[in-house]
């Protein structure tokens, strides 16, 4: 056994492991010594047996004989890592935080920003799991119901299994049988955050299936918990104020009041946190031959999306089902990115949108009934209860009527407090929602996860169509590269948009979220079309989705399909999918360039073609585009001012910081010295405030600029704009005729100080992990808005303590095939596989990935068996 993993596991191993192996629940736990080097289940009549086997930082390896064991083995190495987490998760999405945890907390879904309180959100998962729909069979069903019944058979059993693993897992942990041994020799429980907590029980699979339909939801119905768990039509007697007549004046209150406020529509547009990046390399952009795919979803490093690593195989009958090795969400028995022998795949947040909002006409006499097609219809009532934990600890119930049109919830968004998307005695909004209809998610991801080829993958894509919210690249061994934006997506055409807009709430939606249409919910010719090839009504067949294949490369970094290759734009599809023509971020233009780099020989590295090796030096080189393309032209010229002003201070001097910049090395590595002093200067610079800076005239002398100033001043960021003939390289030149770019300067300088770090400090000694309390461990990388392809996303501005990097790379994966057709997977989990501050796990990748370690993730049984850190648990549970 590994002495690291003895020492700290300790009384661990003597519970859980030898729990496991003397059958607790019954028969023989032994097992026999397989050929493979992995302990093979006994030939005894169990309801389950599954052999866990861990690897190299405790990544699971499952051997099952049926589908049921192999979801129990999956359920319980999942809750050894990560139970009090997700537990919370389920409880959340219950309706029970307020009953467990008060009224006054929030909860916040990381992804999507959405932060609610604990009533709204009790309310909105109840509400949004109350209301049932008869199907063609006439049976009515809820959201989960759905998911459940459409959910293949074989995977339902993997579900059954994975709830009874859980549960096997909280049984012992109930029983004080899981515990870790401290190196002073103390002893304490896994788990301790929730060990003894009234909340820790058993599960259920309709929370399996809840958990879905979650994920789910996760870029639409779930980005407005609050907006819809709080929306209740209006009181008393009197008309209500009407919302501003249509104008430009009150468009351009209504855009101003939104975009300083805290609101949905601003943190859905936020891909620094809601990203990731992806390349497929074909046979003939490889050295090789070979194919190469690489993953890398920027997710959180908290909560329930993160990612957590598992290899899945599955014989029946001497027959191999399933050899599948990957990540998934927390809660999902199913690789969600993943390889095989024949293939691997990753995901990117696509842009495409997954509901639209609709504007009603209410009857100013009882605004919970709306015109539709000339006539009044009743909104659906669904009167819902939660329970309310006191000070004392006693329970109340409280109640609140949800309301609902045949669209879907209502909602009320505000900014500063005012209604933007009210509800009056006039009009009120509300939501049609793809993936709430959406029961195909979970049979997408359990059939890629048994394909034996991408030709099989690539159809399953299109005939499943059940990607909520991403998209995929792909390839296998030999095999083109793919790309595919086919997702769940309204079918709402640019022309029905155009009919059908309603104005001016239409443009207001618009300045914050491009190409999200407000529909007229008054006419049943704005009801969404659906496709002839469409797998469901109401949205695109994968005729009207983007995709592109290619022997060379396709990637993605989150913004739309246009650029998967430059070589061949993707174009021709509705607005609502993505923008075409249109300036691509700074990080996406990187993930272009270093392909095109490579590709061309012009990187610097040997040769002109990709391999595994080079794709994760560069996937990892933190290069900081902004600073590739602006640096010399701050440190030749604005670095020649002495002083520059702040927007709200002194001036400052700029000596020590220029003398920095100069020497940075534009990257943000650990020994990168004045990284920070940058980041803090761009994310000003693009912010541009509006405001004149303070001491501006005689701060800002010739020739940099006239003295005094002209009338208007020239803001743009760049000097040169964009071109769309010139879509990776435009815009360019920085303008630092822009006076709040020198202003942004000296903010960042000021900034710097204040925090007590050094202009020329290493990142390593100013950023580091923001969720393992327990040590100090450094990260390297920069921020999207910055134009970094090795992402961090950090809590706060520069402060004493730095950077906490709290989101940003997560799972990296670089997959390739050997001459023999096994899978090479070189691999890290950035912020490790458990959240369980004792558990051995919980920071060892973390410190790997510091010093930039990659893992060979061990696919076949004799590299497993080479990485094997501790005797395989065989779990048995009999009939």
């Amino acid at each position: 056994m590994n002495k690291a993993r003895q020492g700290r596991y300790g009384l661990l191993t003597v519970s859980a492991l030898v729990l496991g192996l003397a059958g607790c629940l019954g028969g023989n736990g032994g097992g026999v010594a397989g050929t493979d080097g992995r302990t093979t289940p006994s030939e005894v009549d169990y309801k389950y047996n599954a052999t866990i086997t861990r690897t190299t930082y405790g990544v699971p390896h499952i051997d099952a004989r049926d589908y049921g064991s192999l979801g129990y083995g999956e359920g319980y190495a999942f809750a050894e890592d990560n139970l009090c987490v997700f537990l919370e998760d389920l409880l959340t999405i219950r309706g029970e935080r307020s009953k467990y945890f008060g009224p006054t907390g929030t909860y916040t879904i990381e992804p999507n920003g959405s932060n609610a309180n604990n009533v709204d959100s009790d309310f909105f998962w109840k509400s949004l799991f109350a209301y049932k729909e008869k199907g063609a069979d006439g049976t009515e069903r809820n959201a989960w119901e759905r998911t459940r019944d459409k959910t293949v058979p074989d995977f339902q059993t993997v579900v059954t299994g994975y709830v009874a693993g859980v549960n096997r897992y909280i049984a012992e942990l109930k029983a004080g049988k899981h515990q870790y041994t401290k190196a002073d020799g103390s002893k304490v429980s896994a788990h301790a955050s929730c060990a003894t907590a009234d909340w820790l029980q058993p599960i259920a699979t309709d929370d399996m299936y809840r958990r879905f339909v979650r994920l789910a939801v996760l870029a639409s119905s779930s980005v407005f918990v609050t907006e819809i768990g709080s929306a209740q039509p209006p009181s008393g007697g009197a008309p209500g104020v009407p919302v501003a007549k249509a104008g430009k004046q009150s468009t351009n209150q209504q855009v101003a009041l939104l975009k300083k406020s805290p609101n949905p529509l601003v943190a859905m547009q936020d891909r620094d946190k809601f990203g990731s990046n992806m390349y497929a390399f074909g046979k003939d952009g490889t050295q090789n031959g070979q194919s190469i795919v690489y993953g890398n979803p920027h997710f959180p490093w908290r909560g329930t999306e993160r990612l957590y690593p598992s290899h899945n195989t599955l014989t029946i009958n001497g027959q191999k089902k399933m050899d599948i090795m990957g990540v998934g969400l927390y809660g999902v028995p199913a690789v969600l990115i993943g390889f095989n022998e024949k293939l691997a795949w990753s995901h990117t947040v696509s842009t495409a949108y997954r509901f639209t909002f609709y504007q009603l006409q209410v009857n100013p006499q009882k605004p919970t009934q709306y015109m539709y097609d000339g006539e009044y219809r009743d909104m659906i009532a669904l009167p819902t209860e939660i329970e309310v934990k006191q000070t004392d600890g006693t329970l109340t119930k409280m109640q609140r009527t949800m309301y609902r049109s045949h669209f879907g919830p209502m909602l009320v968004l505000k900014a500063s407090g005012v209604p933007v998307l009210g509800w009056n005695q006039f009009m009120a909004f509300t939501l049609r929602d793809a993936n709430l209809e959406n029961d195909r998610l979970i049979n997408q991801f359990a059939k890629w996860n048994m394909a034996n080829s991408l030709d099989e993958f690539i159809d399953l894509h299109k005939s499943e169509l059940g990607v909520p919210w991403v998209n995929t690249v792909a390839s296998g061994p030999g095999q083109p590269a793919y790309y595919g934006d086919v997702t769940v997506v309204p079918n709402v055409s640019d022309a029905k948009t155009s009919a059908c807009k309603s104005e001016p709430f239409h443009t207001v939606v618009n300045q914050l979220s491009p190409g999200l249409p407000v529909l007229d919910g008054s006419k049943s010719g704005c009801e969404w079309d659906t496709d002839s090839d469409a797998p469901a009504p109401g949205i695109f067949g994968p005729g009207n989705l983007p995709t592109l294949k290619r022997d060379d490369y396709v990637t993605n970094c989150n913004d739309s399909y246009w650029l998967t290759n430059p070589a061949e734009p993707v174009t021709g599809f509705n607005r609502i999918i993505g923008d075409e023509n249109t300036e691509r971020t700074l990080r996406t233009r990187l993930c272009i360039l270093q392909a095109e780099r490579r590709l061309a020989g012009a990187d610097g590295r040997p040769g002109n073609k990709m391999t595994q090796d080079l794709l994760k030096d560069i996937a990892l080189s933190s290069e900081i585009y902004s600073a590739t393309l602006a640096k010399q032209a701050v440190t030749d010229q604005l670095c020649q001012l002495p002083g520059l002003p702040t927007s709200s201070g002194p001036p400052v001097q700029t000596a020590a910081a220029c003398a920095a910049l100069k020497a940075w090395d534009g990257k943000s590595n650990l020994d990168s010295k004045g990284a920070h002093l940058w980041r803090e200067f761009w994310t000003r610079a693009i912010a541009n405030p509006g405001g004149l800076p303070v001491g501006l005239p005689g701060l800002y002398p010739p020739p940099l600029f006239p003295n005094p100033l002209p009338a208007s001043l020239p803001t743009n960021l760049w000097a040169t704009g964009f071109n769309p003939a010139d879509p990776v390289r435009t815009p360019n030149t920085l303008n630092l005729l822009n006076p709040f770019t020198a202003a942004a300067l000296g903010d960042a300088i000021a900034a710097v100080q204040a925090s007590g770090f050094a202009f020329d400090a290493p990142m390593g000694m100013v950023q580091q992990s923001g969720v393992h309390k327990n040590t100090r461990i450094p990260i390297f990388g920069g921020t999207s808005p910055e134009g970094a392809f090795t992402v961090v996303s950090v809590d706060s501005r520069l402060s004493k303590a730095g950077y906490n990097v709290v989101y940003g790379n997560s799972y990296i994966q670089a997959v390739t095939w050997r001459d023999d057709g096994t899978p090479k997977a070189d691999a890290m989990l950035t912020y490790s596989i458990s959240t369980d501050p004792a558990n051995p796990h919980y920071d060892d990748y973390t410190k790997a990935y510091s010093q930039k370690q990659w893992l060979t993730l061990p696919f076949t049984p004799a590299e497993i068996q080479a990485q094997k850190i501790a005797e395989p648990l065989v779990l048995q549970e009999p009939k």
